[in-house]
């Protein structure tokens, strides 16, 4: 079979995650006379010919659930094989709409968050988008060598009850030792807000000290054949060879720099965001931007497909 005919089986759909300000988003219950009867899936449809993803977003949600959506923003696309079709599911988060939301086919929605979602059965593809939105909108790196460990962690301790659920120890400079008892005292603040602490390309060190996982570097992607047995597993990008590396390995999420000038490497080649936003174009894990942004930057970061914002020294 050609890639061509192949190519024509795949159908296109735009998926939407509609989400309120307190973090839950929206289930819908597939009706009774379409395939998959009773099962929950995002609300969402077909892309026809002629159509965007995005186009066919604003469309579908006004026929299937009676609202206009005004701010959406293009996340990340899945490839599932049912047995009857293989699908390409466009995600899109949706954070803002007009109009009373009603079932206009007679499904039942159901508002839910992660991870305590409470209705079954779930569509397959479903799975690896809750995953997912378990990942918050910051990811900090910290800065330890720079404000010195006290100043850090107090810093750390602050912005963990601010709302930080993100963070990756990443102190290149320090030996193994001393980041495994920086990495101990991390822990005991993350724990205690119910934060993630991921670890800068030690494997067996994230292991042992019992983090949440490990955010691999760019040359461990062109070496590793099988995912590191962690909970969470990130990647380190700077291209799209390696963003389809670290799918393939089955990275949670991945890091993409740098998108602007940074301080630590004021001559290194800036991706700029049109280059950014190209080379996630069809990603199906997210994608956080890194290099050179500041709090500022998120919403344009949203705009261009990316799942949130990478910081250190702006972190803190």
């Amino acid at each position: 079979m050609n890639s061509k005919t192949e190519q024509a089986k795949i159908v296109e759909v735009a998926a939407a995650v509609l989400q309120r300000e307190d973090g839950y988003f929206l289930l819908a219950q597939r009706p009774s006379d379409k395939i998959w009867a009773g099962y929950w899936e995002f609300p969402g449809g077909k892309i026809e010919p002629g159509e965007t993803p995005h186009h066919a977003l604003l469309r579908e949600l006004h026929e299937e659930l009676g609202v206009s959506v005004q701010t959406a923003y293009p996340w990340i696309t899945r490839v599932f094989t049912y047995p009857h079709a293989t699908v390409r599911l466009n995600f899109f988060r949706v954070t803002a709409w007009n109009g009373d939301m009603h079932p206009h086919e007679g499904q039942q929605f159901s508002w839910q968050r992660v991870p305590d979602v409470n209705v079954f059965p779930l569509l397959p593809p479903n799975e690896p988008i809750l995953h997912a939105l378990e990942l918050p909108a910051l990811y900090a790196i910290s800065n330890v060598r720079e404000l010195g460990e006290d100043e850090f962690l107090g810093r750390l301790d602050t912005a963990l009850r601010n709302g930080l659920r993100l963070v990756q120890l990443r102190e290149k400079e320090y030996s193994r030792e001393k980041v495994r008892e920086i990495a101990l005292k991390m822990l005991s603040l993350t724990k205690q807000h119910g934060a993630r602490l991921l670890i800068n390309s030690d494997i067996e060190l994230a292991q042992e000290v019992s983090a949440d996982g490990v955010q691999l570097t760019a040359a461990q992607l062109g070496k590793l054949h099988k995912r590191p047995s962690v909970d969470w597993c990130a990647a380190s990008c700077h291209n799209a060879d390696e963003l389809r590396r670290a799918e393939l390995l089955g990275c949670d999420f991945v890091l993409l720099s740098p998108v602007l000038k940074t301080q630590s490497h004021p001559g290194a080649p800036q991706l700029g965001w049109e280059n950014f936003s190209s080379i996630i174009n069809g990603s199906s894990i997210p994608v956080y931007a890194l290099g050179g942004l500041s709090h500022a930057d998120l919403e344009t970061a949203w705009q261009h497909g990316a799942h949130g914002i990478s910081l250190m020294r702006q972190a803190w």
